[in-house]
């Protein structure tokens, strides 16, 4: 693995690491896991086989991202957040759940995180959901639905709280427009509030 430092306190078991990542101490990233170029996993972090993450991830100390995630390029990950892959889990040693487990269609739910996206602290994903391009999810809000590109969302269960430009500043949305004050990006509002197009000019 070229240009991949991994701290000698973590645990890689995967080949699959993209030139370029750092992997800090007591991380383990299991075997059958993939992680792209130029990603920073923090301490303590545990990725399990079968999670794909992309390239220019930061994943912050203590997060959890197990099997059926994938998250995708330019992606931040705060510290502690947890992602879930079994809405109605059982142990798999239980001998009255041990049939549902034998074919993963039957339990394992897939859960993206798109480019761009920022998870904050504490943040809790349930299975099955999709996080939109530049949305941003606040600390310790819990996930249970689907989450708009560019839209903001807080609380438990996270509800839609506003938009967020690409660069990550809270957009102001004045008679359907929004215009970034951080970097000049102009976004529209549709649909009645409950969707953001994508930039359509940069404001002047």
């Amino acid at each position: 693995m070229k240009d991949v430092f991994i701290h000698p306190a973590a645990i890689v078991e995967s080949k699959d690491i993209g030139g370029g990542t750092r992997i800090w101490a007591y991380a383990h990233v299991m075997a059958g896991a993939r992680v792209g170029r130029n990603c920073n996993v923090g301490g303590h972090c545990f990725i399990e086989s079968g999670a794909v993450v992309g390239n220019n991830v930061t994943i912050k100390n203590g997060s959890l991202i197990w099997e059926g995630v994938t998250i995708e390029d330019g992606v931040f990950v705060g510290p502690n957040v947890l992602f879930t892959n079994d809405l109605y889990p059982r142990s798999q040693r239980l001998p009255q759940a041990q049939g549902r487990y034998r074919d993963k269609k039957s339990w394992l739910l897939p859960t993206v995180v798109k480019c761009g996206a920022s998870l904050s602290a504490g943040a809790v994903l349930l299975p099955g959901v999709t996080i939109g391009e530049y949305a941003a999810v606040a600390a310790g809000a819990v996930v249970t639905r689907d989450v708009p590109s560019h839209a903001l969302v807080k609380g438990s269960p996270a509800r839609a709280s506003g938009w967020v430009c690409e660069c990550g500043a809270r957009l102001v949305i004045i008679n359907g427009l929004g215009d970034c004050t951080r970097c000049g990006l102009r976004f529209q509002e549709a649909n009645a509030g409950t969707l953001l197009t994508r930039e359509i000019r940069s404001a002047q």
